[in-house]
């Protein structure tokens, strides 16, 4: 009896191991088969082909061939020709041969070639899905952003559960400057992909644009580390925190955008011009200076930098200068008193009024030497831009009603010629900038 077990469990494992063996061979077979196939397929499609070029039996199943396998490269050709030769082949399958020679010619970036089988195939049929997705894609990589968003809308519509449209369609209608209407898609594309963060800055960028500063304002700073969008984001949070008056927090974001590498040539000269309009707003006139030399650098014509640099050099260069313009109103009147008692040499001055407006500050003072005594009204202008006929009569019209003897007017900036003009035999001085720096230097 044991035997005879014995013998069964022998028989059983080598009926065991001969079923393997043969499976082993079957799946060698199979797959030398598949093998056998393809270059079964390369070979009789070359030899057609070798003969005549455009023998539809070659071009078609090696075009499918390299097709399934995503060799571009190799596909394009095939089906260039056949969308070429279609209309006098009618075994070529017109639609296929144009919308793959358009998908080729995508994946290998010739976009110009893309639009002439896909423009074809989209006239053969405008409903179909796949022509509308790779049309609105070639319209977005050709920057037709325009262009690019009904042929999204519709494949989208056609095939609602389709990924990888939502972000295309945002970033189209972002970049076409329909911010409210990006951001709906970008949100999709986001649950999509929350790692995309071309989505997520262009999210941030849209909400900026649409009023929701405050949102967009935490999705830039999560995105001032960024390699790649860090110093955009950078320079959105500190252009948002300069306007709301915040230029401690704008000179931060701007210098941490500085740190990145390889930031784009026209960001960098932008985060260095913000950040010295910053660092001026804040009286760091040595920050500020340093920042414009570093745009200078790169494009000395850069918005209003010639201008910047002139007038801060030389308000680098005149501390009192530095007060007048930009000092706290306290200081500024400070300055304006000294100016006032050291304005007539060997004299003695007497303050009997000051009044700050927020245009100008006035001082009336009674002037006294061994020769003559007078009251005078001195108005101090802060504003370096040009002083018209309007303030200057004014001014007239105070020290007529003052019965002030005489009016001295200053300004950091110039006077127009009409103002030149009025002040002529009335008893009224105006001094500009040039006469404003020569009394300036004088007082310690």
């Amino acid at each position: 009896m044991l035997s005879f077990l014995i013998a069964g469990v022998v028989v059983f494992s080598l009926a065991a191991i001969l079923v393997t063996i043969s499976t082993r061979k079957g799946g060698g077979k199979k797959g030398g088969n598949k093998q056998k196939g393809r270059a079964q397929i390369i070979r009789d499609a070359t030899r057609k082909l070798s003969s005549d070029p455009h023998n539809p039996d070659g071009l078609i199943p090696l075009g499918e061939l390299y097709y399934s396998e995503h060799a571009w490269e190799k596909a394009y050709p095939l089906y260039e020709t056949m969308f070429a030769i279609a209309p006098a082949h009618k075994e070529i399958d017109a639609y296929k041969a144009a919308i793959r020679q358009g998908i080729c010619a995508i994946k290998l970036n010739k976009l110009q070639e893309a639009f002439k089988g896909l423009g074809t195939a989209y006239n053969l049929r405008p409903d179909d899905f796949d022509v509308n997705f790779y049309l609105g894609q070639a319209c977005y990589a050709n920057n037709e952003f325009e262009k690019a968003v009904p042929c999204l809308r519709k494949a989208l519509a056609i095939k609602p559960e389709a990924t990888n449209i939502n972000g295309v369609l945002g970033l189209s209608l972002y970049k076409a400057k329909h911010f409210k209407e990006s951001m709906q898609y970008l949100r999709r594309a986001l649950d999509e992909h929350p790692d995309n963060k071309e989505v997520l800055f262009s999210m941030a960028d849209a909400m900026l644009e649409s009023g929701y500063g405050d949102k967009a304002m935490k999705v830039f700073l999560h995105l001032r580390p960024d390699p790649e969008y860090g110093a955009r984001s950078c320079l959105a949070a500190g252009t948002i925190h300069g306007k709301s008056g915040q230029y401690d927090k704008a000179i931060q974001d701007f210098q941490i955008g500085l740190k990145h590498q390889n930031v784009p040539v026209e960001i960098m000269m932008e985060l260095h011009y913000q950040l010295a309009v910053s660092a001026f707003a804040l009286n760091d006139i040595a920050t500020g200076i340093a920042s414009l030399k570093e745009v200078q650098v790169i494009n000395p014509s850069y918005k209003d930098v010639p201008a910047l640099m002139g007038r801060y050099l030389e308000l680098n260069q005149n501390r009192n200068l530095q007060v007048y313009m930009m000092a706290a109103s306290s200081d500024f009147v400070a300055l304006c008193r000294k100016i006032v008692s050291g304005y007539y040499a060997k004299a003695f001055t007497k303050i009997q009024d000051i009044n700050v407006n927020p245009e100008f500050v006035e001082i009336m003072v009674a002037v006294q030497t061994p020769k003559w005594e007078d009251t005078e009204v001195f108005r101090f202008y802060r504003s370096s831009g040009s002083v018209g006929e309007l303030p200057v009569r004014d001014f007239h019209a105070k020290v007529s009603d003052s019965k002030a003897d005489r009016g001295l007017c200053f300004t950091a900036g110039t006077y127009t010629d009409t103002a030149r003009k009025y002040v002529e035999g009335r008893p009224i001085d105006i001094i500009d900038k040039t006469g404003l720096i020569k009394i300036l230097k004088k007082i310690e």
